[in-house]
């Protein structure tokens, strides 16, 4: 059965949810100041239900990163990944500000909640580091099946993205411009620190311990994908389970999954790992996600029960 929550919505700034005295997530979009992280909403902190932090923010390797946002690391020449753009094998990673855009909140058509449910639905506006108008974004963000027997929680997050430019968006990726397995782009996550070596795997017995768990699931395709860790300070482990909504498998492009445990733990859906694709002007594409917060090291039976009792 659902835990009931609580909703605080700090206008202009954020909104937060609660569930038996945690606050399991923080959606934030009011924009962070410095431009060169490419400026966005994002969500952070990220907790348990037994209050376990599960989210990094701006770590000390790369600002940039936030918790759980939106991204486009390359996208027709501007970076909407934020810090230093890869400019190709010769030049690798510079320092390039003009590159680096942002994505404005526009407003909330709706925020919808019950005792056991939050569901909002947001305007966004990507903007290149001119100030034109790229793209125009509505964005669902839906937290649900709080249940403290599992000891889990669930975040939808879904994405519909139009071209407003009068010529085509190139989404693309490191890899697309020339490094080799570095297809990050997309929804992203950022972990802990504590969460550095920790295991990933994924369906069909792929996966295992830190790093190397990581790399055999760094570029495949899946309809999921497991980080579990053991954190500092406290006898504990948490499970982050990365799923992909169904029609995702026939959205405008193949989605692979860009994944490391070390030297930094991160999760990203990618959509454009190994190959650029083009949306026309005028044109929409779609996605959704849903990231599970578990308290715990679940491992894959685990995971397999869970998706087979909740459903999309």
């Amino acid at each position: 059965m659902s835990a009931p929550l609580t909703v605080t919505h700090t206008h202009g700034e954020r909104i937060a949810v609660e569930a038996g005295g945690v606050q399991l997530m923080s959606y934030v979009y009011r924009p962070d100041p410095e431009a060169f992280e490419a400026r966005k909403p994002y969500v952070h902190p990220l907790r348990t239900l037994s209050g376990h932090l599960v989210s990094g923010y701006r770590p000390n390797d790369h600002r940039w990163h936030k918790g759980l946002q939106m991204t486009a690391s390359h996208l027709s020449g501007q970076n909407f990944w934020g810090g230093n753009c890869y400019l190709g094998p010769e030049q690798g990673y510079r320092k390039v500000p003009e590159r680096v855009g942002s994505m404005r909140h526009d407003g909330f058509d709706t925020i919808d909640t019950a005792a056991d449910r939050l569901r909002f639905a947001e305007r966004l506006t990507w903007l290149e580091n001119g100030g034109a108008e790229w793209a125009r974004e509505l964005r669902t963000v839906e937290v649900h099946s709080v249940d403290p027997e599992e000891g889990s929680w669930a975040l939808d997050w879904s994405i519909e993205l139009t071209n407003t430019r009068d010529q085509p968006l190139h989404f693309g990726s490191p890899t697309t411009a020339g490094r080799e397995m570095a297809g990050y782009t997309g929804l992203q996550w950022r972990g802990p620190r504590d969460f550095t070596g920790g295991d990933v795997f994924g369906p069909d017995g792929r996966g295992g311990t830190a790093e190397a768990g990581a790399a055999q699931l760094m570029g495949t395709q899946a309809p999921w994908l497991a980080f579990t860790a053991e954190h500092d300070d406290i006898d504990a482990h948490s499970t982050l389970l990365f799923a992909h909504a169904p029609e995702n498998s026939g959205a405008i492009h193949d989605s692979h999954w860009f994944v490391r445990s070390e030297p930094i733990p991160t999760v990203a859906f990618s959509w454009a790992f190994f190959e650029e694709f083009a949306l026309a002007p005028g044109e929409s594409f779609a996605y959704r996600y849903r990231i599970t917060v578990a308290d715990g090291a679940w491992d894959r039976d685990r995971v397999e029960t869970y998706l087979k009792s909740h459903g999309w």
